[in-house]
């Protein structure tokens, strides 16, 4: 792979601005390790480990930890691809218009309809995940209806954040990484130093997770941690317009992302792993916290509240970073006329050069999914399911793209090339893709009702379903002149 010299920077086959009709409207104010900061909060190490530790080890035992190997490989296949593809498309709302390039207007409108359900649903997820930390900072008690007043007021704040222009963006994804780096070494280094209770070989060992049977199924199960952790990558380039020399800048920001990301998401959960006293309580679901225990038998309740601390910069920053993606994708849909409402939702501030009210629907829905979970306690649960499957379709739904565009005889120009190399990590990448939907869908409780089974497949469908009869109802995916399909070279059209 190369980083080459020359640039597609400009219109035309390059596709430098946003759209055959309007130049861009932001300004280039994020720097190269602002723009990594972003995706590192997006992917968030803190926040996906913490969230999904208990399960995972209750799943899987300690060996669940080979998860964040699997899952990393698998997603640096893709991070190479979109690099790629972002080098020659630097454009704002990354998926959509990567999408939109590549294969043609009907398959863009749908995967960016995918990916932003799946970007909205997260927010809510990542603020709603942030509830009890929050309570456990301040002192008071973690039910529904407080879980859901802090994840508001998360959103909120995030939302003032983003609305205050990319330069503050910038400074609060600069903060959240260095205090998510700094609170995971530091943390795990005190973990490891003086609550330390196994040694590494418990990472071979499942402590009775399988029950005697296979534990090939019980792995795959609990890999969702690793599956989990492994995107926001892609937020890097859903900045695209706001970077200075994006086509080499962004590659190399979602490697960066991917690799100082994923390491620390492994050494956060490897503390956590060997300062846990028994994995057997936590199989057994008689330790049904093992995070916030581990803090407070280490740290004792001052220090464990600090880490608490911390751990909420960490949910406010990768919020941040959500929000600030799924705007922009809302904004470059409603640009390209691909939405109802698009003159409304493409409304742009000069002053502090953000498309304000597509920030705003990224804070209202979200809010909306976080009421709804009033309604039922595991409702936010059914809805909150297809967030990952959302996420890994979309990116699928690219790098098929991608793969078609190259036996179509696309041929990548921008900065960052993978050269001969292109093929075979195009379809690495696919492969991987395609194994995890089906690793994430896969029904794995057959006492539970049908419904509930494939709860992640039904939701999934239904926002398919829901996205089909929008398009060929509205036909808005036909009302723009914006260049599409043209990484097809016109004789292979032809």
């Amino acid at each position: 792979m190369t980083d080459a010299g020359s640039s597609a920077a400009a219109g035309g086959h390059g596709g430098g601005g946003g759209s055959a009709e309007h130049g861009s409207e932001f300004r280039k104010e994020m720097g190269p390790w602002a723009n990594f900061a972003l995706g590192f909060t997006y992917l968030s190490p803190v926040v996906s480990t913490y969230t999904l530790f208990a399960t995972a080890l209750a799943t899987g035992g300690p060996p669940m930890i080979w998860a964040f190997v699997l899952a990393g490989a698998g997603q640096f296949l893709v991070a190479l691809v979109f690099g790629e593809t972002v080098a020659q498309y630097p454009i704002a709302g990354g998926v959509y218009p990567w999408a939109r390039r590549l294969w043609g207007i009907r398959w863009a409108w749908m995967t960016g309809w995918v990916y932003m359900w799946a970007l909205l649903v997260t927010i809510t997820a990542v603020a709603y995940g942030a509830g009890p930390f929050i309570a456990i900072l301040f002192g008071f008690g973690a039910s529904v209806h407080t879980t859901v007043l802090c994840t508001v007021a998360l959103i909120v704040i995030a939302a003032l954040i983003n609305y205050a222009g990319t330069k503050a963006l910038s400074k609060a994804a600069i903060i959240g990484f260095s205090a998510e780096l700094i609170g995971a070494v530091v943390v795990g280094v005190w973990l490891l130093a003086t609550h330390r209770f196994h040694g590494l070989g418990v990472l071979f060992d499942n402590f009775g997770a399988t029950e005697g049977g296979s534990y090939l199924p019980a792995f795959l199960a609990a890999a969702i941690i690793g599956f989990y952790q492994y995107y926001g990558f892609e937020a890097c380039g859903d900045l695209a317009e706001e970077v200075a020399r994006p086509g080499l800048v962004i590659p190399k920001a979602m490697r960066r992302t991917v690799y100082v990301g994923g390491a620390a998401a492994s050494f956060t959960c490897l503390s956590l792993l060997l300062a846990v006293s028994d994995y057997k309580a936590v199989i057994a679901g008689k330790d049904t916290d093992p995070v916030v225990r581990v803090l407070f038998d280490a740290l004792g309740e001052f220090g464990a509240r600090m880490v608490m601390a911390v751990v909420l910069i960490s949910f406010l920053s990768c919020t941040v970073s959500l929000q600030a993606a799924a705007g922009r994708l809302i904004y470059s849909y409603a640009r390209d006329k691909m939405v109802v409402g698009h003159k409304v939702l493409r409304s742009f501030s000069y002053a502090r050069a953000v498309p304000h009210n597509a920030l705003l629907v990224a804070a209202v829905i979200p809010t909306v999914i976080a009421f709804g979970s009033l309604i039922s306690e595991d409702a936010l649960t059914k809805i909150v399911s297809f967030a990952i499957l959302g996420i890994y379709g979309s990116f699928q739904m690219v790098v098929l793209a991608a793969l078609r565009a190259r036996l179509k005889g696309w041929r990548p120009s921008g900065e960052f090339q993978l050269g001969r190399w292109g093929m075979l990590v195009n379809a690495g990448a696919l492969a991987y893709g395609i194994f995890a939907i089906i690793n994430i869908s896969w029904a794995r409780n057959p006492d539970q009702p049908w419904y509930e089974n494939w709860i992640v497949l039904l939701c999934g469908g239904i926002v398919v379903g829901a996205g089909l009869l929008y398009m060929f109802t509205t036909h808005h995916y036909g009302r723009s002149d914006a260049p599409a399909g043209d990484a097809i070279p016109e004789r292979s059209k032809a």
